[in-house]
């Protein structure tokens, strides 16, 4: 018993549910009443949650997204990077899995604790399995001192293994959760995380040798469009206002969120290392968008950068006239980002008129700085000074409607319905804000093919999901990292004044907000002018479709077999 007590005062201590949990002193009560009482039971599950769902991403400069050169020495089988292997955290479910059926609560108590449990657990496998492939399958708790000499079960056995915790999971739990229990996983969660595994299964990097006819489509599917139907079914659709999606919470698009309330939970967005530096508290350089990025704005008719008839695109008015998701996004030199409240402020990136932690420019006070000319507003809390900067509470949003609908196109695409594809593509971009023509098609092309309603969902899954760390895996998913990214490289806008204005006229005009950024001339310049040391392209060959398990765990354990490619024989594919 001595280890259950442990097992939950870690777990209570490491992240204080005083709100779900009021026992005075836990280390002396007894343990044959843990899992007889409901309040310690849920708040062992409770404590879970941090350890399985996270807050926002920052890994867009691994893609096209942002600043960041993923160099061809960036992923080896003894660094850190791209590994995951969280069997701790998996013991301490199979723990709570184990012991609560010792227990004396009823099933209608058990049943939803233990349909958590298991969506916790299936997102742990799949996160590995999209890391790895197939891994070792452990239903059960492990001693602290085992060894965990186990075998690597197959990628088929694993996304098995996860479809069947989430079907069980989905039988023992309501359909939605409100109120006092927004936040926790219901029906809703386990289908839309459902339809999120079978694409991946059916995807081209599972399925080398048969990108889109496989068999698993199908069972890709039949998930996606259920899910699809019962969130519609159950209130969920978009939010009106595309900003309101990441800075109001407990709306119609949030299917999962990972709750942040202030002070106890704070800082989700990671805003310190998003901001620019002189309105941050810590640092800077997150989630900075590449010129590349930008560019693939479209125009606010919905069309092409250079492909609207109506909307001529210049880099010197790059801002004019775009998707309305682009101001909502991108903070660029002379627009206004109104941070720390203050009204009309204005972010400035050159050198002398911005702070010089801001600036993007050549060698700035003898410091190289990693810049784009670009920040980023989307998840911001701009109201927040610099002091309150880390306390940033709005809700990260795991899963949320929007990708529900792509997940659905996607699928119905592959298996012959493009009409599921324009409807939902017309329908977020509607909700951008573009203009929907004389056709209502919002800049889509009439008539594609399957290929063609491919790469336009990918086009503005791009765009709509930016930051929220899909675009590297669904690159990868689609077999196209070594297409889009390998030997890729990273562009800023580097503004200079316009001859007519002095310097000192414009540093003037700065400081009431009055410089504009029609007064600047813009040029796209490679980002390695920042650190010539640096790489100067992006590598990402076909090896990365599957990373690598460290080389310790290899190791520590002469049963598992490493991933073919990275000096082993295991294939992760599944055909």
């Amino acid at each position: 018993m001595k280890k259950i007590i442990v097992f939950l005062v870690g777990l209570l201590l490491i992240s204080g549910c005083s709100d779900v949990l009021d026992v005075k002193d836990l280390s002396n009560y007894n343990p044959d009443n843990v899992w007889n009482d409901i309040k310690l039971t849920e708040a062992c599950l409770t404590n879970l949650y941090p350890g399985v769902l996270g807050g926002w991403p920052r890994d867009g400069g691994n893609a096209d997204e942002c600043l960041g050169i993923m160099g061809p020495d960036a992923i080896q089988v003894n660094n850190a990077s791209m590994k995951f292997w969280p069997y701790a955290t998996i013991r301490n479910i199979n723990l709570l899995l184990q012991q609560i059926e010792t227990g004396t609560l009823s099933q209608a108590e058990k049943d939803p604790i233990i349909g958590q449990a298991l969506f916790l657990r299936a997102f742990l496998y799949f996160k590995m399995i999209m890391y790895h492939g197939g891994v070792p399958i452990v239903r059960e708790p492990q001693s602290l001192t085992d060894d965990l000499m186990v075998s690597r079960n197959s990628t088929a056995e694993c996304f098995d293994f996860i479809v069947s915790d989430l079907d069980d999971a989905a039988r023992r739990l309501p359909v939605r959760y409100t109120g006092g229990d927004y936040g926790r996983i219901d029906q809703c969660a386990v289908a839309a995380f459902k339809g999120r595994v079978l694409l991946f299964k059916a995807s081209p990097q599972f399925n080398p040798g048969n990108y889109y006819d496989n068999s698993y489509w199908t069972e890709a599917f039949n998930a996606t469009k259920a899910a699809y139907d019962l969130l519609t079914a159950n209130g969920y659709g978009l939010v009106d206002n595309y900003t309101d999606v990441f800075e109001t919470e407990r709306h119609q698009e949030a299917v999962l969120a990972v709750v942040y309330t202030n002070p106890s939970k704070t800082n989700g967005r990671g805003e310190d290392a998003v901001r620019p530096l002189s309105e941050s508290k810590n640092a800077t350089g997150g989630d900075q968008p590449a010129w590349n990025f930008a560019e693939a704005f479209p125009m606010k008719d919905g069309r092409k950068i250079g492909e609207s008839s109506k909307y001529a695109y210049d880099v010197q008015t790059y801002w004019l006239n775009r998707d309305p998701r682009f101001d909502q996004t991108i903070v660029y030199n002379g627009s206004v980002y109104e941070l720390s409240a203050r009204a009309g402020r204005r972010q400035y990136t050159v050198p002398n008129i911005a702070a010089s932690m801001d600036a993007f420019g050549y060698n700035i006070q003898g410091e190289w700085h990693a810049r784009t000319g670009l920040y980023t507003k989307k998840g911001m809390q701009e109201e927040l000074n610099v002091a309150q900067v880390t306390l940033n509470d709005v809700d990260w949003l795991e899963i949320r409607f929007a990708e529900v609908m792509f997940n659905y196109a996607e699928a119905a695409n592959e298996k012959g319905d493009r009409q599921a594809g324009y409807d939902v593509l017309t329908a977020i971009r509607r909700r951008a804000g573009i203009e929907p023509g004389d056709d209502n098609l919002y800049g889509l092309q009439p008539g594609m093919s399957r290929e063609e309603m491919r790469t336009a969902l990918m086009d503005e899954k791009r765009i709509e999901f930016c930051f929220e760390g899909k675009r590297f895996w669904d690159l990868r998913r689609h077999r196209l990292l070594h297409n889009y990214l390998n030997g890729m490289h990273k562009y800023g806008i580097l503004a200079s004044l316009k001859d007519h204005i002095t310097l000192e006229e414009a540093m003037t005009k700065a400081q009431t907000f009055d410089l504009l950024p029609e007064d600047f001339k813009y040029e796209a310049v490679d980002t390695r002018f920042q650190n010539p040391n640096s790489p100067d392209a992006m590598s990402t060959p076909e090896s990365y479709y599957f990373f690598p398990i460290h080389n310790d765990e290899i190791q520590n354990n002469a049963n598992l077999e490493q991933n073919k490619d990275w000096g082993g024989n295991f294939d992760p594919a599944l055909r």
